[in-house]
């Protein structure tokens, strides 16, 4: 069963978002901890009202029985020199390392919409030139050596707005990377929003997947972000997202693969909304029962 297998987390995102800090300004870094202890989880993601100071961070965190599963990194491989990444890279990792992390989520933001509030999240989004594509895969294999060396993995995060969104191009940067240092996110939500196939992506890259995120999406409102072409953020505004089991996505076949697949790891809810619409709190509740009901865990 996943439970020996599967730690649970759940992202700050829902209380206060990073890339809108309007959503959930009011809520604080002490709330949101204290209530995702609360709602039954033992890992969180970092967020921007996160202090940086790990002996800080680590103590907070202790006093509410949680651990830091992972962070968001924003490469610039496609569109700038390979040293910045690198640079910034490094610390990122050793910030990790030091909450006792395994894993880094790496999301490749060159030429990214994700955070234009008024560009249209699937007709503008980027596609990778060859060059381009060759400097991305040539630069993660090396962040992944950088990883390695601390005795971690770097795992990809395919996302909505960027040049690896669709099943086509999680192929094609899989079949790029050395298998030995790239590793992926699994993040139903966003396979699900993209119109892609969330269990041919599961099976075909069971082996590489270390890291997962647990979201869901609201089928009619992705509808409106298709006709009425609103942005990556509109979209998490109007209510995209929400947690598992309170959107479409079934789910059990999801949790029955990674178990046969003996996956071991995080899993991170992960579900963006506007606090005011979406109490964090009862959301967290909500998907945490669901988890426990589906996955045994």
């Amino acid at each position: 069963m996943l439970s020996g297998k599967v730690k649970l987390a759940i992202a700050p995102i829902a209380w206060t978002n990073d890339d809108m800090p309007d959503l959930g300004s009011e809520n604080t870094f002490e709330q949101c901890v204290s209530e995702m202890a609360l709602a039954g989880f033992t890992g969180t993601e970092v967020g921007n009202k996160y202090p940086r100071d790990t002996a800080v961070l680590k103590k907070a965190l202790e006093l509410r029985g949680l651990n830091v599963a992972s962070a968001w990194f924003s490469a610039f491989l496609t569109t700038k020199p390979y040293e910045e990444t690198k640079t910034e890279f490094i610390k990122h990792r050793d910030f990790l390392h030091a909450m006792g992390a395994k894993v880094i989520v790496v999301s490749e933001q060159g030429h990214s919409v994700q955070g234009q509030i008024d560009t249209p999240v699937f007709d503008k989004k980027p596609v990778f030139t060859d060059e381009e594509w060759t400097k991305l895969a040539e630069g993660l294999n090396k962040l992944g050596e950088l990883a390695k060396e601390k005795g971690m993995k770097i795992v990809y995060h395919h996302h909505m707005g960027t040049g690896v969104q669709t099943e086509e191009e999680v192929d094609k940067l899989m079949n790029m990377t050395d298998e030995n240092l790239v590793y992926l996110l699994y993040d139903s939500g966003h396979l699900k929003f993209s119109g892609e196939d969330t269990i041919s992506v599961l099976k075909k890259y069971i082996n590489r997947i270390k890291h997962v995120h647990l979201k869901d999406i609201r089928p009619e409102v992705v509808e409106k972000v298709k006709n009425e072409k609103w942005s990556f953020l509109k979209a998490v505004r109007e209510g995209a997202f929400t947690v598992p089991g309170d959107g479409c996505i079934d789910f059990e076949p999801i949790f029955k693969i990674l178990d046969d697949n003996n996956y071991e790891g995080w899993f991170v809810v992960e579900a963006e909304q506007d606090p005011a619409k979406a109490n964090p709190l009862e959301y967290a509740i909500k998907a945490r029962k669901y988890i426990k009901e589906k996955a045994g865990i």
